[in-house]
Order: structure tokens, then sequence, then C-alpha cells
């Protein structure tokens, strides 16, 4: 259709955003409202997903040691972030929705609301491709009464929890047929939101403008009910931009681009098990669909209320790619592929090849060593991941390789503190957008405490014991230098009972309006162990059932 045409239609529906939570709530509200017009506007032009684009040329990330800079955190175009996703799908948990100490009253949800959206969690499956909502083996019949490691026993650390992986589903391609299906879904690229309508008296918004993105041409959008769904960076940017959404409110809520969160990630210790080495679940499992899972530590509500700790998760994982000490030839032929500039691009994206390589060129002549040291198998494994990684429809997530000696680095992934300094605020220009982001003590503290946690848990078992790879009094300056996240971002327009708290509704309504909604995890008030992506699918979903609902009643 025609911008002219697109100008000149009333939308039941217009979608700011295309990657997955606004194609689920794109779709799953015209599916639900078959006689409803629905609009989907998208940043991104067609074939330019990876070229330079103005909104990330105008972000200015003031710590690039532990933020990835913003070519390494979205993707403009169909699909949004989807098109470099991992595929990990991840479920919130319990302690997430509740009011600790460590968050200084600063949980602005509730376990209610936690329910709620888990009723949405099979239709979310089927979007992500992952296969059943199950995410503790403690509900599967096959794997039940199974165990990370010959000798691991559950208690206050366990390992039941999974993770399940997409194919990765790439939305954009994966999802073209349905949206050309649904003839009242009209979908335009290349154009950016600019400005909303001042909210009438009644808190209703009737029209946004619009920038098309090469001509710089303004056009007018009307619609009964806007969703903002561009992602934690550019939907704060866009609130930012137009406070006058507020004016029925007494002041902008003071929430608005703070509170930001991440997460803290990476490897301090390794864990030697104790126990037969080939019955240790090092890698992924597979359900009876063919799902890759995978088990991760993770550590009881009442253990995490007790000491007051972050929510945290801890899996196995491989030796540090880049140092030649690992002797793997599987391992330094990979990271030799990574350095290449053309192939290690097409490998992975940015980031991941980031935490591989650490963005350094260290001992390539050990490295060939090992792969030489190695042969046939240096060359053989990677050959046979490279055929289930890249070739297969569904794709192996990651590789992870055996340890005949039962000793396997550990991953940590945590969540942050809702900490007011972290913020996006913009520049004095108006449109340039400052990131802010730091890692606070009590957020280190807290992964230092969960390793001692777990080495007490398995030497008291007789499961294993943990070996770190730096002295006690490294611990927190290691964990600052290498955490770096910037993907998985949170918390800036967040949930909350009130706009003094927050700046949406539990429905995800921005507050000062009656027909604006935001879908991005940037509503949520905390950032959990788990990545944020399967879970505000939920939210989508749950979302686009809301606006039905809402307006038939009207």
């Amino acid at each position: 259709m025609e911008i002219k045409n697109i100008t000149e239609t009333l939308y039941d529906l217009c979608i700011i955003g295309s990657g997955p939570a606004g194609m689920i709530v794109a779709i799953e509200y015209a599916k639900l409202n078959p006689e409803r017009k629905v609009l989907l506007i998208e940043y991104g032009a067609k074939d330019q997903m990876f070229e330079k684009n103005n909104l990330d040329e105008t972000i200015i990330n003031t710590n690039p040691v532990n933020h990835h800079n913003p070519y390494e955190c979205t993707n403009k175009g169909l699909g949004g972030s989807s098109a470099t996703w991992g595929g990990r799908c991840v479920m919130f948990d319990e302690i997430d929705f509740m009011q600790r100490p460590v968050l200084k009253g600063q949980c602005t949800w509730d376990l209610d609301l936690f329910n709620e959206v888990k009723h949405f969690l099979s239709n979310t499956t089927e979007y992500f491709e992952c296969g059943e909502p199950m995410f503790d083996l403690n509900n599967s019949i096959d794997f039940k009464a199974t165990s990370i490691s010959e000798k691991f026993k559950k208690g206050i650390v366990t390992d039941s929890v999974l993770e399940r992986y997409s194919m990765p589903t790439r939305f954009g391609k994966r999802f073209a047929n349905d949206i050309q299906a649904l003839k009242n879904l009209e979908v335009i690229e290349g154009y950016e939101a600019r400005d909303f309508q001042t909210p009438n008296d009644n808190g209703n918004v009737n029209s946004l403008k619009i920038r098309c993105v090469s001509s710089l041409e303004n056009f007018t959008i009307k619609a009964k009910s806007f969703v903002v769904a561009a992602g934690t960076q550019e939907t704060t940017r866009i609130l930012l931009r137009n406070k006058q959404l507020f004016n029925l409110l007494k002041k902008v809520p003071q929430a608005l681009g703070k509170y930001y969160q991440g997460h803290l990630s990476g490897k301090i210790a390794s864990v030697h098990f104790i126990g037969d080495p080939k019955k240790t679940d090092y890698g992924f499992l597979k359900d009876k669909d063919g799902v890759y899972t995978r088990r991760r530590f993770q550590f009881t509500k009442d253990l995490l209320l007790e000491k007051d700790l972050l929510n945290t998760a801890i899996w196995l994982d491989n030796p540090l790619y880049f140092d030649p000490k690992h002797r793997s030839g599987a391992m330094s032929v990979m990271y030799l592929m990574m350095l290449l500039p053309v192939i290690g691009k097409k490998l992975a994206p940015p980031a991941i090849a980031h935490s591989i390589t650490k963005g350094k060129v260290t001992g390539v002549k050990k490295h060939i060593w090992n792969v030489i040291k190695d042969l046939p198998g240096s060359l053989i494994i990677p050959g046979s991941i490279f055929i289930k990684r890249y070739l297969m429809k569904r794709k192996l997530p990651g590789v992870f390789l055996y340890s005949p000696k039962n000793h396997y680095a550990l991953h940590f992934h945590t969540e942050q503190i809702p900490f007011e300094e972290n913020r996006m605020e913009l520049d004095t220009d108006g449109e340039t957008l400052k990131i802010y982001y730091k890692l606070t003590d009590v957020d280190i503290d807290s992964i230092v405490k969960t390793h001692e946690i777990l080495d007490d848990w398995l030497k008291e078992t007789g499961a294993g014991k943990l070996e770190y790879w730096y002295e006690q009094k490294e611990l927190q300056k290691k964990i600052k230098e290498m955490s770096c996240d910037g993907i998985h971002q949170s918390g800036t327009t967040r949930i909350a009972n009130s706009s003094e708290e927050g700046v949406v509704d539990r429905d995800l309504k921005l507050w000062g309006t009656e027909n604006i909604f935001i879908c991005s995890s940037s509503v949520f008030p905390t950032s959990s162990q788990a990545n944020p992506t399967f879970f505000l699918g939920a939210f989508a979903v749950r979302l686009a059932n809301h606006l039905t609902k809402k307006y038939e009643k009207n």
C-alpha cells in the first residue's frame, strides 16, 4: 500500500517496531481481530539491516568497558534483534517479582502479574519455536530423576531449571508469509516514529508523525491505539522526546529513563566434578520434539531471600578460547576462525564473537600447535559442529566440549540492582541518547557470594569443588573488567502501580494516556537471571489479548 493511502486510513492499532515483541503483538492482534486494521512501522529499510543508521550513530555510550556499543546491541529491520539472536529462551522466577532488601524498594511489579503472564506461555513458545513451555526438569518424565553430574544432590542449589532454545527463529523471515496472509495487517519499512499528538482531555492520542528515513519527509498516521515496541533504547528515546504525553499528570514520571539494567556475565572459576565424567550433562539435552535444552545451576528462592542475594544462574562452559593453555585443538581452530575478518563475522554476531576472542589476538603460534597435535580431531570436531550449527534447520545453539577430567569452566549470569544512576537521557540537542551504565559493588559482591555458596554445597554433598581462576582479593576487580552487557536492556519505562513509581501500569498502558502502550523489556523493573526476549514475548501475547478485550467493551 502506498504511503498516501496509509495516511488516509484510521487504524485500530499502530505498532512501532518489528522486533519479536512488536511482531507478536501485530500478528496475534490481527489474527484475533480480522475485522480491525493494524499497521506495523519499522525503522529499518529492506536489505539494510546491517548498514549504519542514524539512530545508532546518535547514541553516546559513556562506559564502553561494561556496555557494548550500539551496533552490537540491536538490529534495525523486520524482525529486529532476532536477526542475530542466539535463541536462548529462559523464564523469569518468582523471586524476580518479590520485594527484597537488596533491591531497596525498587521491585515495582508483583507475583500476581507473574502468574497472570504465565497463562500465555503456550502461545509464546509457538512463536519462538522452542517446544513445550516446560522450564524445569522436575516436570519432565524422561529427566526428572537425573542430575547434572553423577554425585550432584539438589538442595539450596538446583540443577533442574532449563533454558530452551529456538531455531533460532529469525522473526523477519519466519513470519513474513504470516504477515502477508493477514489482509488486515500492513507493514511499512524505512519510517521513524517522531512526534505523538498531545493527549486530549480523556487521555487519548489520535495521531503520530512519522518520518521517512531516506527522504526525511514527514507523514501523519491516525490510529485508535498505539503500541511502542521499539526496544529499550529507542522506546525510551521516543518517550523522552515526547514528554507532552504526560501532560495530564502532575509531572513526568521520575522513573522515565532511569533504573537501566542488564546482566553481569563472565567466568571466574571452574568446577571439578567427582564421579564418572561420562555421566555429566555438560552440553545439550533434547526433548521429545527435538528441541535443545540445557541445565543451569540456580539458587532457591529461600536461600536468595535469607542471604539477600541477587538472582543468579551459573552454567557449565568451555575454558577461555583465546588462551591457548586450554590445549584443545578444536577450541583453537574455532578461535582462529573468529579472528578472520570475513569468516568471523559470518560465524557469530559481534557481541558473541567478542565473548570468544575478548578482542584479543593472542598466542597464534601456540593455537596452531594445539591444532597440529590434536589432528585429525581438531578439524573433525569443528567440522561436525559446523554442520549442526549452520546447516541444520534446528541449529545447534552453541559449542560445549566434553572434558574427560570432568572439569568445566563456570559461566555466571546475574541480575543487577535497579540503580537510579544507570540511565538513558537525551543530550542537549534533544535527539542524541546518552547511556550511563556502571556496575555496583552490590552487583559484584553477590556474584562472589553465590560462587562461594555453590562451592560449599558441592563440597558438602561430595559432588565436587570450585577452582578459582584468580586470587580472592582480585575477584571484584576481575568481574568488573570482564562483564559487558547492553544486549539485555531493561528498566527504563518500568511497570508500577502509579506514575510516582513507574512509567506504565500492569497492562503496559502509559501513565497519563488511555491508548498508548509500551511493549519492550524496558518495562521490566528487575532483570532476573534470564535473558529478556522470551518473557517479553509472553507480555506481547498478553497485550494483544488485553487490547482485544479492551476494545470489545467499547
